[in-house]
């Protein structure tokens, strides 16, 4: 299935222009995924912000100069023929497609900003987690390192943090979106990263994934980069 997957990526990585960024998504899910993208302010929407990637299939797409936003996958979703419906993880407006909208916490967010000389990128519990991820650069200068959650968090979450459908664990809450609290959430009086430290929820992620942001100030060990790289983004990366 890897030697596909690689084959098929570089497939798009020779037919966009080399200048280009790609990121290319590939389901490894034994389920469907619909992935959500939202791009920051300013930057244009892609994928109108959503579809559906079956199990086993992948989605290239050229990411426009200085592009930045973030990628997530909903799960359990039905829609209509127009597109209306709802997702149990990850939602955006009860729509198939997000057109700049973010997912519904709790939702593992896989970030990308594109810069001048140097990409930065990273996968993110700080909103909670849905199901696993990661981003592989390829063809990139300098460091270029893998990030990413391959452990299935829901099979740990603590119980004040579950999020249940028909009574299966179908996510994890950050404990700021489970408090509410400044401690958890890194604002008021916690705003800093010397005054905001890891916390016994933050460190259950962290210790699961630690290659992904566990909460808001955990830079130095979850935020990577890479030079004229181009990125493969997988969601359940660690089925076999």
């Amino acid at each position: 299935m890897w030697r596909s997957i690689i084959i098929f990526t570089l497939f798009a990585f020779l037919f966009f222009p080399i200048s280009a960024t790609t990121i290319t998504l590939y389901n490894k899910c034994s389920h469907p995924v619909w992935p959500g993208i939202q791009p920051s302010a300013g930057k244009p929407i892609l994928a109108r912000g959503g579809f559906k990637l079956p199990p086993n299939k992948a989605y290239s797409m050229n990411l426009p100069p200085l592009w930045s936003g973030r990628f997530w996958g909903r799960h359990g979703c039905s829609f209509d023929a127009s597109g209306h419906g709802r997702c149990a993880t990850g939602d955006c407006g009860g729509s198939l497609f997000c057109n700049g909208l973010g997912g519904t916490p709790p939702a593992t967010l896989a970030e990308i900003t594109l810069g001048q000389q140097q990409d930065f990128y990273d996968v993110s519990l700080v909103d909670g987690y849905n199901i696993a991820m990661s981003i592989t650069p390829f063809k990139g200068a300098g460091k270029c390192s893998y990030a990413g959650c391959v452990s299935d968090l829901n099979l740990m979450c603590p119980v004040a943090l579950q999020v249940r459908n028909n009574k299966q664990v179908v996510a994890c809450k950050s404990a700021c979106f489970a408090f509410n609290s400044p401690r958890y959430c890194c604002t008021g009086s916690f705003g800093s990263p010397q005054s905001c430290k890891p916390t016994a929820y933050s460190k259950i992620f962290k210790t699961a994934c630690p290659k992904a942001y566990s909460y808001a100030y955990d830079d130095p060990t979850s935020l990577a980069t890479c030079s004229r790289g181009n990125y493969l983004v997988t969601f359940c990366p660690h089925r076999r």
